[in-house]
């Protein structure tokens, strides 16, 4: 049985006061949080877990990234399209279901490292290649976190038409085979009632369908009226079966576009980088309630800018996510907090845009709100679930430790993390991950995507490209 206190350390609870508890205690039953209070409270029974020198803070939670991009960083050699058409090619005709359970378990090891304690993850690259031929390849994905210990929402859905999709079925036959819609959906379906809730409840299952343009040119046969029904019938299936909906690649119109004319958006739903938004856009985030996930670092926040603050500052709720470690990212969210607040401040010539407590709100309760987990998640209060990560302040760059919470918004990195706690379960203690064998994941990892390099003849894509040294950009 599970009977911890943590105590010692600067406990930041992220509760609906923000209380900041120097020399503070958590008090760890069963996998949920007891109390929370000052050093020396009573706990009958309890291991003593000292906490001296540390931040004790929420499990930290990615609300947007991809799976699958864990094993495909800097392919391509900061070329976007080509890293982008690479990901496809591998995730549809290269991958097997190792390649999806040896990249989630490397991510897991990467998020647990950094104390990211919930991650969500859209089963596929990019806005519109989801790996729903078959569900083996989320069974995998699955099962590896849930052997991780992490936290987890895996979002799967289906691919734009034209229809049939391409897929290699590496796991059987070895043959092509062509994927309808009605196929994914059905997938989808089974993934869903298979995984929501499964894991002691660690993981979750959200739906997910691409973003659509209003007035964009469409391939010979499509229709804006076919993707509509699409859409629609995707979106029917998230509340029929209660599931969170998301979308990935919002930009310039697209919002409004989703909900006055698809219908497909409400509180219930998490909008992906949400760039360049329009005036209509923003009055739909309002009206439909959905929230958004700014991905600070991501090569759309280089094409177009997410107007963060200016929703924060009408109500929207806003988290923060990696849009996972590839092509030139991490899992480490505390880059992702810094990045935000820079990248801001910049565009507005001004260094109080987004404060270093909102940031972190961003990446503890309210990215929590965005996901639906605000009564689980995202604070520490009794009776919530008990994922808590200790951050370790005795390292040069964030002495003195006169200001620890300014310290480690600012200057802190994943490296920084000592402990972190999921359900109650201890993953890593003292930098040493308990719940993995670190070296058969990056083992694991290395073979796999060698052999879906190997497979779709992409092995070039590893070479620096003309003008990676001596000039001042890519020939």
């Amino acid at each position: 049985m599970q009977n911890f206190l943590i105590e010692g350390g600067t406990v930041v609870t992220m509760d609906g006061e923000r209380r900041v508890i120097d020399r503070g205690a958590v008090h760890v039953q069963n996998g949920r949080i007891a109390a929370v209070g000052e050093s020396g409270m009573r706990a009958d029974g309890a291991e003593r877990i000292n906490a001296t020198g540390m931040l004790v803070l929420p499990g930290l939670i990615d609300a947007h990234a991809h799976a699958g991009h864990a094993l495909v960083k800097t392919l391509a050699s900061d070329d976007g399209q080509g890293w982008f058409d690479a990901c496809r090619h591998l995730y549809t005709r290269g991958s097997d279901a190792e390649f999806w359970r040896a990249d989630a378990a490397l991510f897991a090891l990467e998020r647990i490292r950094a104390g990211v304690t919930t991650g969500v993850s859209m089963l596929g690259g990019g806005d519109s290649i989801s790996r729903t031929d078959d569900p083996r390849h989320a069974d995998a994905h699955c099962g590896a976190i849930g052997e991780a210990g992490t936290r987890a929402v895996v979002a799967v859905g289906c691919n734009r038409p034209p229809f049939p999709w391409l897929y290699k079925d590496w796991d059987g036959s070895g043959t092509d085979e062509e994927i309808s819609f009605e196929r994914q959906l059905e997938v989808s379906r089974e993934i869903a009632r298979k995984w929501n809730g499964a894991a002691e409840g660690r993981l979750s299952v959200a739906l997910t369908y691409p973003v659509s343009h209003e007035g964009a040119a469409l391939p010979d046969g499509v229709t804006p009226g076919l993707v509509t029904d699409h859409a629609r019938q995707v979106r029917a299936l998230s509340r029929d079966l209660g599931l969170r909906f998301t979308q990935d690649g919002h930009r310039e119109g697209s919002i409004a576009y989703a909900h006055r004319e698809q219908g497909i958006l409400g509180p219930d739903a998490y909008l992906s980088h949400c760039t360049n938004l329009t005036e209509a856009d923003i009055a739909a985030l309002r009206e439909s309630g959905a929230s958004v996930v700014h991905n600070p670092s991501a090569i759309a926040s280089v094409r177009g800018r997410c107007p963060a603050p200016e929703l924060i500052d009408l109500g929207v709720t806003v988290a923060l996510g990696s849009d996972a470690p590839a092509p030139d990212r991490s899992g480490d969210m505390f880059r992702h907090m810094q990045q935000a607040m820079h990248y801001h401040r910049r565009h507005f010539r001004d260094d109080q845009i987004l404060p270093p407590g909102k940031a972190l709100e961003m990446i503890t309760i309210d990215a929590a709100k965005a996901i639906g987990m605000e009564a689980e998640i995202g604070s520490l209060e009794p009776g919530k679930k008990a994922d808590i990560v200790l951050l370790d302040l005795r390292k040069p760059h964030l002495v003195p430790a006169n200001m620890p919470l300014h310290r480690a918004i600012y200057f802190a990195n994943a490296a920084d993390i000592d402990t972190t706690i999921v359900d109650g379960r201890i993953l890593m203690r003292g930098r040493k991950v308990l719940s993995l064998d670190e070296d058969a994941v990056l083992d694991a990892a290395d073979a796999a995507i060698a052999k879906a390099l190997e497979r779709t003849g992409l092995q070039h894509l590893l070479e620096a490209r003309p003008g990676f040294w001596g000039q001042s950009r890519y020939s």
